[in-house]
């Protein structure tokens, strides 16, 4: 049986109140909170890597990853897609596909993702095949991405007479005839059969989590069904990945949340934590990930050192399969 996941508890909330030496991990130094446009510059020429000189190492099978988590706004969207562009303009191969009727993933990469584009649901309920589906993303070389549009709503209905209606993307993601380093799978706020989908295919899931006590209380039920899906349909599937999101230095809140879920989940969380910064909400207004919207920005820095964490513990640790 699981263990409860643990939330941020009064006594730890009140031994971070009560240290009078304690000091937020994102509290500034000068530097950081008005940083030198040298400095920012530098980091943004680090990003954006326009020699592609720099690459990110690359895992010797391809890692199928499942952003994964019920809550809505916990950032598994804006994860997705930072991660991934990060990867792809450091010599990774990258397949995102957007499995959210709502179709975010599409929209801050800048695919079309209007009503009569091929999408993902052509994919699950008509076997197309994703090759013909998938898109370049403009501007950003090795990167692909398989929109979804409004028609995916309607096929959580659609799916319960399919046959093998659980492992459809599943499938699709095997039979796709090109080689990749990554595949991310951005799924919807809920547990229904999109998310199953997902889940079924594949290897690993990552799951984001607010830096809010909120955030943790779905946890369990999130946990519970990867286990089912463990159980019953995929043996290889394991949460990987944790990343904190949306932390805010100002609150102490903040801070206990990441011990309990650092105390849980131990080295599967991300030494990088992803901050709340403005930038990083602005940027799919104007169809970009951060990344390339405002790569000096503190958002895009961390989600740098995030996508090179999980590059660096894919080398250590080969995940996933041929695809």
């Amino acid at each position: 049986m699981t263990p409860d996941i643990p939330v941020a508890s009064a006594e730890s909330l009140a031994a971070v109140a009560a240290d009078p030496t304690y000091v937020s991990r994102e509290t500034p130094t000068r530097e950081e909170d008005d940083p030198p446009l040298a400095m920012e510059a530098m980091r943004a020429v680090q990003i954006l890597n326009p020699s592609g000189e720099v690459t990110m190492p690359r895992p010797d099978r391809t890692r199928v990853m499942c952003v994964a988590n019920q809550k809505g706004g916990v950032g598994k969207t804006t994860t997705t897609v930072n991660l991934a562009v990060a990867l792809a303009l450091h010599g990774n191969r990258v397949l995102v596909v957007d499995l959210d009727p709502q179709g975010n993933a599409s929209t801050g990469l800048n695919v079309p993702h209007h009503t009569g584009i091929p999408d993902v649901y052509d994919c699950l309920i008509n076997s197309v095949p994703l090759s013909e589906v998938a898109q370049a993303v403009e501007g950003i070389p090795n990167l692909w991405c398989v929109p979804a549009t409004i028609d995916l709503a309607g096929a959580e209905i659609e799916l319960v007479s399919v046959v093998a209606r659980e492992s459809r993307l599943d499938r699709a993601i095997t039979a796709y005839p090109g080689q990749f380093d990554y595949v991310f799978i951005d799924c919807p706020p809920s547990l229904g059969l999109l998310t199953v989908n997902a889940l079924v295919a594949a290897q690993e899931v990552l799951i984001p989590i607010q830096c809010e006590y909120y955030a943790l209380e779905g946890l369990n039920q999130l946990i519970n069904n990867i286990n089912l899906v463990r159980q019953h349909l995929n043996p290889n599937l394991d949460v990987s990945t944790i990343l904190l999101t949306m932390y805010d230095r100002r609150t102490r809140l903040a801070d206990a949340v990441e011990q309990d879920v650092r105390n849980h989940f131990g080295d599967k969380v991300l030494q990088a934590v992803i901050p709340r910064n403005v930038r990083v909400s602005e940027a799919p207004s104007y169809g970009q990930s951060v990344m390339t919207y405002d790569p000096g920005s503190r958002g895009a820095t961390s989600y740098f050192e995030a996508a090179q964490e999980i590059a660096e513990r894919g080398v250590k640790e080969p995940v996933g399969r041929n695809a």
